[in-house]
This record gives C-alpha cells, sequence and structure tokens, in this order.
C-alpha cells in the first residue's frame, strides 16, 4: 500500500483553513499516488480546542466543515483527526475521533480510547472514551486506527499504567495488516526518541508496519514538532519526516529499501531547541495577527537570544530592538544591544529613563521620607520600561516579547509589570545554563550574539555593581536545583541528599514557592520541558505545604 502522510499546521478554531489545508493536502498526496492519506489528530479543528468545545455552535460547525472534507474525497480514502459528537444521553459531548472519508462521505469513525488528563492534557473534561480500536477494511487490508495516546501504554513511559487496557494490544489480539496512529503530540526535549521507540515498539507487537502522523505548529504554549515516522514489522524505521516545519510524503509500505529520513528528523538537541522556539514564536504571533516584534535589549544574554529568534521568526525588518538604558547602566551594555542589534539587522532605537525614574522618585518621596533605598527603587525602572515598550507595542501594533527565563521566573528574579509585561514570555522555559548554551550554539558559524555578551557575569543592573550572584548561587547550582525541585517533586531533603549546601536550598525552594504569584500573571510561554510553568503546572497560590 502507498501511505501519503499529510504532516499540515492547522490552527485550533479556524475551521475553514483548516479544511483548505486539509484539501489541498489529499489532493496532492492522491496525485502523487496515494491509496491511503492520514492526517493528525483533530487536524480539522485544530489541537487542543479545550473550552472553544464548550460554545454550542462549535460541535455543529466543526462538523459541517468535516462534510465539506469529505465531499471532495475520490476513491481514495483519508483518515482525517476529528471530533464527532457522542450520540449517547450520557457521558462527555464529545468523541476524539478520526473520520473515514472515501467517495463523497463519511463512511466511520475510529474513536480514541486513551484520554490523557496530566501536564497540559485535559481531554476527560471533553471527550468520552472508546472502549477499544476500531479497525477499518481498506484496499482489502486490515488497518487499526489508534489516537496518539493509545500508544503510550509502555512500561518505559508509564511504570505505573495510568488505563485498565492497552489498545496496541486490543488490536495485536485482533489482528491487523497495519496500525495508523493520528497524533498531535506537542514536543519536548527528548521527546523525540521516546515516541519513536513506542513507534517501533507497536510495531513489533503487531507485526505489521505502523504509521504514525504527528501535528506540526505552535498553539498558544505548545509546540508540535511533526516527525511523522513510519515503522517496519522488524522494528526497523521506514521513513522520517522534517522536524518543526510542514512535509507530505507518499510511501511505499512495501519497499524494503534504506530507511529515508528528513535532514532534521535526527538533529543534534540545540537545533531542536532553537527550531521549537522559533516555531513556536512564530506561530503565536501570526497565527495572532501579529506581523511585527518589539524586544527591550539590555546587552544582556536573555534579551539577546530573544532577540536572535525573533528575527528569524518575523524576519530582521519586522523587529525593533530598543534600549532603555538609566543612569546606573554601564557603557558595555548599551554597546552589546548595538552591537547585536547590527549583528542581526534589526531596526534599533535607544530611549533614556533616567528622567522618567527621577520623576517618578519625586512624586514618591513624600510618602517614602524617612525609609531606606531597597528593590522598590531598583523596580522603578524595570516597571518603567515596561510602559514605555507597552507604549510602543499599543502605538505599532507589535507583539511585546518578555525576555525572562526559566531561572529567573522560578525564583521570582523579575518584576511584576516590569520585564514581566509583554504578550509571550520566548524562554520562560529555557534555564538559564540552556540560554547560554543556546547562545553558542547561535555563534557556531560567526558571531551573532556578542561575545562580550555571553562571557560576562549577568546582571539586572538595578543598581551599581550588580551581579546575578549577589542574591543567587551560580546558574549551574541553581539550575540543578530547580529541575530537581519544580520538575522532578523533590524535596528539601532529597536535594541535600545530592549534596547542595542546605542554606541555598531552603533559600531557592522558598523563593519558588513565594512567587507562584508572579507567574500566575505573567505572558504565557513556550513550552520545551516536560513540566513548564504555565498550564501543565497547577500549584495554588495561597497554600501552606513545605516540602
Amino acid at each position: 500500500m502507498r501511505v501519503g502522510l499529510a504532516q499540515i499546521n492547522t490552527t485550533v478554531g479556524d475551521l475553514a483553513g483548516n479544511r483548505d489545508r486539509i484539501i489541498a493536502a489529499y489532493r496532492n498526496l492522491v496525485a502523487a499516488g496515494a491509496e491511503l492519506v492520514v492526517f493528525p489528530e483533530m487536524v480539522s479543528c485544530g489541537y487542543p480546542p479545550r473550552d472553544l468545545l464548550l460554545k454550542r455552535r462549535f460541535g455543529d460547525d466543526a462538523e459541517g466543515t468535516l462534510m465539506e472534507i469529505a465531499a471532495i474525497t475520490g476513491d481514495v480514502p483519508a483518515l482525517v483527526g476529528t471530533i464527532e459528537r457522542n450520540p449517547a444521553k450520557e457521558g462527555r459531548p464529545f468523541f476524539n475521533a478520526a473520520a473515514l472519508c472515501q467517495h463523497g462521505a463519511i463512511q466511520g469513525f475510529a474513536r480514541k480510547c486513551l484520554l490523557p488528563t496530566y501536564d497540559v492534557f485535559d481531554e476527560d473534561r471533553y471527550f468520552e472514551p472508546a472502549k477499544q480500536p476500531t479497525v477499518f477494511k481498506i484496499n482489502g487490508r486490515r488497518v487499526g486506527v489508534t489516537i496518539c495516546e493509545d500508544i503510550w501504554m509502555h512500561a518505559d513511559v508509564t511504570p505505573r499504567p495510568l488505563y485498565h487496557h492497552d489498545p496496541v494490544a486490543q488490536l495485536a489480539e485482533a489482528g491487523v495488516d497495519l496500525m495508523v496512529n493520528l497524533s498531535a503530540s506537542p514536543w519536548h526535549h527528548g521527546k523525540n526518541r521516546m515516541r519513536q521507540q513506542l513507534v517501533i515498539d507497536a510495531a513489533k507487537t503487531l507485526g505489521c508496519p505502523v504509521v504514525y502522523v504527528n501535528a506540526v505548529g505552535g498553539n498558544d504554549e505548545l509546540v508540535f514538532d511533526g516527525r511523522s515516522v513510519i515503522a517496519k514489522p522488524d522494528g526497523t524505521l521506514h521513513t522520517g519526516l522534517a522536524a518543526f516545519r510542514e512535509d507530505q510524503a507518499v510511501i511505499d509500505l512495501a519497499t524494503t529499501a534504506e530507511p529515508v529520513l528528513a535532514p532534521s528528523f535526527a538533529q543534534e538537541d540545540m537545533a531542536d531547541v532553537h527550531d521549537a522556539l522559533v516555531l513556536g514564536l512564530r506561530d503565536y504571533a501570526f497565527k495572532s495577527g501579529f506581523k511585527k516584534a518589539l524586544v527591550a535589549l539590555s546587552g544582556g544574554i536573555d534579551s539577546a537570544v530573544v532577540a536572535v529568534l525573533a528575527a528569524e521568526a518575523f524576519g530582521a525588518e519586522n523587529v525593533i530592538g530598543v534600549s532603555l538604558p538609566s543612569s546606573i547602566s554601564s557603557q558595555h551594555s548599551r554597546d552589546d544591544a548595538k552591537d547585536l542589534a547590527a549583528n542581526i539587522g534589526i531596526p534599533f532605537e535607544t530611549m533614556e529613563i533616567a528622567l522618567a525614574v527621577a520623576a517618578c522618585e519625586t512624586a514618591l518621596q513624600p510618602l517614602f521620607e524617612g525609609r531606606p533605598v531597597d528593590v522598590t527603587e531598583e523596580n522603578i525602572q524595570a516597571r518603567i520600561r515596561g510602559v514605555l515598550m507597552m507604549a510602543l507595542s499599543n502605538k505599532f501594533g507589535a507583539l511585546l516579547l518578555t525576555t525572562g527565563n526559566k531561572s529567573e521566573i522560578a525564583v521570582g528574579y523579575c518584576t511584576l509589570y516590569g520585564d514581566m509585561c509583554g504578550g509571550l514570555a520566548v524562554i520562560s522555559d529555557v534555564f538559564k545554563t540552556q540560554v547560554f548554551a543556546l547562545s553558542r550554539w547561535m555563534n557556531r558559524e560567526r558571531e551573532i550574539v556578542p561575545w562580550n555578551t555571553i562571557n560576562k557575569p549577568p546582571s539586572a543592573e538595578l543598581r551599581p555593581d550588580q551581579k546575578d550572584e549577589d542574591s543567587l548561587p551560580p546558574y549551574d547550582e541553581l539550575d540543578a536545583i530547580l529541575r530537581g525541585y519544580v520538575e522532578e517533586g523533590l524535596s528539601r531533603r532529597d536535594l541535600v541528599h545530592q549534596g547542595f549546601e542546605t542554606s541555598v536550598v531552603n533559600d531557592m525552594v522558598r523563593k519558588v514557592d513565594l512567587n507562584e504569584y508572579k507567574r500566575k500573571q505573567a505572558a504565557p510561554g513556550i513550552k520545551i520541558t516536560p513540566l513548564a510553568f504555565g498550564v501543565g503546572r497547577r500549584i495554588p497560590i495561597v497554600q501552606k505545604y513545605v516540602s
């Protein structure tokens, strides 16, 4: 069988736009000789639709879109990820489904069995699970259909099973000639290797080829990397599509040639991080209607990396870098910001803030009389910058990008309504040590991020001679503590047993806990780790538990 893989980038709720992309891909793949075309999970409405599913007309509109897609199909069937109304009088209102479209009509539905409710997923809020996977007869072959999570019952992934049955095992018992998996699996660092193993093991278990078609693109904080793959019955790879971009291919499952893998299918880790951030930023902006971006350039490493990513996502001519020096700002920071803008070719502006800061201090002086200068005055500088950058954003219709990294956001080393102002937190899921690694990767062929920016000690420059390490441990130590506490759920005692100083652990953990309120008010960020701040982490703001 010749299978067409349609790895396309759709937008949540853009029913007409998604329909057009689906139809175009179907026609292209049929013209190229496909005998079956497979699309990603919920491709017709975009994934995840979340509470759009609670809007009264959404289900009807999505059903109408699916019928329009089915109407253009001919002899070649297509499996289209969609939603299906639950006809029963009880249970959730929809199924997460795959529609078999052929001869101008919907021939049937296959429904998702396993509904994830962990991390960023909340499918049990909307969907009813199927009890077993569906097997369609297509071109004389028994084709088992699974949807995303249905293949994630694997001991290496979930040592404690989350579900009471295994769809792959059910298909093995039923017997199939081919299994397809329609997926919308968000990317995070290291996940592609895990998914590849799942597909390989499913092929070996079933004794037949497995076709896995994944979504690609950004929607809100999630980035889908594509990397659709086909595995042979012996567990070897047959095909691997590109990462972080749309890709289509018609694959003859009968061929025994060497695997055909796109160059980006198995690229180095830092290239994945870079490509994920660029794609997530570009799609968040363009799908929201923004064509231009603003970045406040401090001369530091974080704003430099964000500006480089923005120039790639928007085009350099559509990114405005703004330097906002105060009386405390060093000359080297001013120079580094200017050099960075020149290196990447973006427009560069300077707005001095000393007079605005002085005006605020003068207005506050009567109420602050007799009180010592502290972090309050430092934060005035950051908040003046936030006001000015938001004014530019309003005036020019440009998306303001915040530049805080995961390390800073974790411990609250950022100013609410100051440097946290903006529409998207581009590197909020990137630890500081990773920011440095990414900047060096960016410089692998020529200097893009000024080497002085990379090599100098990090500083917020909100007081004279300030260094980050005045308030925080070295970033390699801090990031190791944060990975343990935030991502792995380790306790203070666990971290001390790993060799970290008790006082440092207590201080950093306390900062993480106290700053939950800041993170709840932060701009959405692009998720690149297994556990990012945002919708997947649901720690209460008001709570008293100390671990």
